[in-house]
C-alpha cells in the first residue's frame, strides 16, 4: 500500500551525456532510432582481450567541459564531474527552472558515481613514480588530486554551481550508484525535506587501468573486436560480457505542489524505489534473481503501483551471461504473468554499459518512455537465450510506440549485491477544486 501523508513527486527535467547524445532530446531520440555509440576504443587497447567500448565524443555533441563549467575550475576536475555538471544544467535547462528564484535551503544534489575520477588518479600516479616518488614525485602531483578523485565531488561541484544548500552528498554503489541516488532524493522530497533535488549518476573510468582491471576480471566481451556495434547483446545467445561506456544521466525532481506553482511541464511521477542487497557474492547475482526480484516489488509496492500496470521496464541487461539470466527470473517473479506482457529493453546495447551512471541514464529513458509512449530497442538479440529462460519481450532491434506507459521501471545491480529499483508512472494532474 502506498504510504499516507508522503508528497508527491515528478520529473521535470532531464539531461543526459552519453555517446550517441548530450542533451535533452537527442540522447533518447537516438536511441528510439536504435543507434549505437560503440567502437573501437584507442590505440592504448590494441593488446588487450577486449577493445571495444562506448566513449563520449565529438560525434554525440560533447566538445568538451567549457561549455557547462569555468575554464580554470574544469581543469582542476575529473571527467566524471565535467559529465555529472553538464548533465545538471541540461535538466535544469530542460525543466526550465530559475536557480535565482527559489529557496535554496531547500534545493538538494545526489549525483554518485561508482569509481570517480579515476583518469585524474591515473595521471597524477604515472607522474608520480615517473618522477622517481618522494620529494620528487610529490612536485609532480596536483593539489587537486584528490578533491577530482573522489566519488562526491560533483555533487559539491553542482551545488556551488547553482547554489543548492539542501541535501547533498554522492552515492557509492557500483552500477546501481544512479539509481540509489534517485531514490535516495525521492526520499528528501517525499518528507518535505526539500522542494527540489538533482539526482543521478556519472562515470568516465575508460582509462588504461580501468579498462585492464575489467579485462583482468574476464569480465568484458572480448569476442567482437572487429565488428563493435554488435558487441553488446543483452539477452542474446551469443553475449559474451559487457561493453564500457562513459557518460552521466541527472534528473530535475520536484514535489508536485512546487513544480505546479512555477508552472514547470512534467514528464511523469517518480512513486516508488526499492533497495536489497543479495548478501551472495561481491561481483555475481544471486542465482536465483531473488535480491533484484525483492527490490523490484519494494519499488511496486512503495509507490502504489500493481504489477498488471507496469508497461515498460529498462533493464540492467549488461550482455553478460549471468546477469541476463538471472534478472529475467527476478522480472518475472516480481511481475508474476505481467512480466511475459511488459515491453523490455536493454539500452546497454547501444550505449555500453554505464557502470554508476547507468541508473541515471536509464531513469532518463524511463521518464522519456512515460512521457512519449516510445520504447527503446534492444540492439543485436538475433536469438534471444531461452535455454537461460531469456524468453521475455526485450522489444528487439526496433523501437516500439505504446498507446500509453501506465508505469516504467528502471532496474540495476551492482558489485557488493546491490540492487536498486525505480518505478515511474503516468502522470494525472489533480483537478482544480
Amino acid at each position: 500500500m502506498e504510504m499516507q501523508g508522503k508528497k508527491k513527486v515528478v520529473v521535470t527535467g532531464v539531461g543526459a551525456v552519453s555517446s550517441v547524445g548530450v542533451g535533452a532530446d537527442n540522447f533518447f531520440q537516438a536511441l528510439v532510432d536504435g543507434k549505437s555509440g560503440i567502437a573501437k576504443m584507442p590505440s592504448w587497447s590494441d593488446e588487450y582481450p577486449a577493445q571495444v567500448g562506448s566513449i563520449v565524443g565529438e560525434e554525440a555533441g560533447w566538445t568538451g567541459p567549457e561549455q557547462w563549467m569555468d575554464k580554470k575550475e574544469a581543469r582542476r576536475q575529473g571527467r566524471y564531474t565535467h559529465f555529472a555538471m553538464a548533465a545538471a544544467k541540461i535538466a535544469l535547462e530542460d525543466g526550465k527552472l530559475d536557480v535565482t528564484k527559489v529557496d535554496k535551503s531547500k534545493f538538494g544534489v545526489i549525483v554518485g558515481s561508482g569509481i570517480g575520477g579515476v583518469e585524474f588518479f591515473e595521471d597524477n600516479c604515472n607522474k608520480f613514480t615517473a618522477a622517481g616518488e618522494g620529494a620528487a614525485g610529490l612536485k609532480k602531483v596536483s593539489p587537486f588530486l584528490i578533491p577530482a578523485l573522489i566519488s562526491n565531488t560533483a555533487s559539491g561541484i553542482i551545488a556551488i554551481e547553482v547554489g543548492a544548500q539542501g541535501p547533498n552528498y554522492g552515492v557509492v554503489s557500483a552500477c546501481a550508484t544512479g539509481t540509489h541516488a534517485i531514490g535516495d532524493a525521492l526520499f528528501f522530497l517525499q518528507t518535505g525535506r526539500a522542494d527540489m533535488m538533482l539526482a543521478g549518476g556519472s562515470e568516465a573510468s575508460i582509462t588504461p587501468l580501468c579498462f585492464a582491471g575489467f579485462a583482468a576480471m574476464r569480465a568484458m566481451v572480448t569476442t567482437f573486436n572487429d565488428d563493435p556495434l554488435a558487441a553488446s547483446r543483452p539477452f542474446d545467445k551469443r553475449r559474451a560480457g559487457f561493453v564500457m561506456g562513459e557518460g552521466a544521466g541527472v534528473l530535475l525532481l520536484e514535489t508536485e505542489e512546487h513544480a505546479l506553482a512555477r508552472g514547470a511541464e512534467i514528464y511523469c511521477e517518480l512513486a516508488g524505489y526499492g533497495a536489497t542487497c543479495d548478501a551472495h557474492h561481491i561481483t555475481a547475482p544471486h542465482p536465483e534473481g531473488r535480491g533484484l526480484a525483492a527490490a523490484i516489488t519494494m519499488a511496486l509496492e512503495t509507490g502504489g503501483v500493481s504489477p498488471d500496470e507496469v508497461d515498460y521496464i529498462n533493464a540492467h541487461g549488461t550482455s553478460t551471461p549471468y546477469n541476463d539470466k538471472f534478472e529475467t527470473m527476478a522480472i518475472k517473479k516480481a511481475l508474476g504473468d505481467q512480466a511475459y506482457k511488459t515491453k523490455i529493453s536493454s539500452t546497454k546495447s547501444m550505449i555500453g554499459h554505464t557502470l554508476g551512471a547507468a541508473g541515471g541514464l536509464e531513469a532518463v529513458i524511463c521518464a522519456k518512455t512515460v512521457k512519449t509512449g516510445w520504447v527503446p530497442p534492444t540492439l543485436n538479440l538475433d536469438e534471444p537465450d531461452l535455454e537461460d529462460g531469456c524468453d521475455l519481450d526485450y522489444t528487439p532491434k526496433k523501437a516500439v510506440k505504446l498507446d500509453r506507459v501506465r508505469a516504467a521501471i528502471s532496474d540495476n545491480l551492482g558489485f557488493g549485491g546491490h540492487n536498486a529499483a525505480l518505478v515511474f508512472k503516468e502522470y494525472v494532474k489533480p483537478e482544480k477544486k
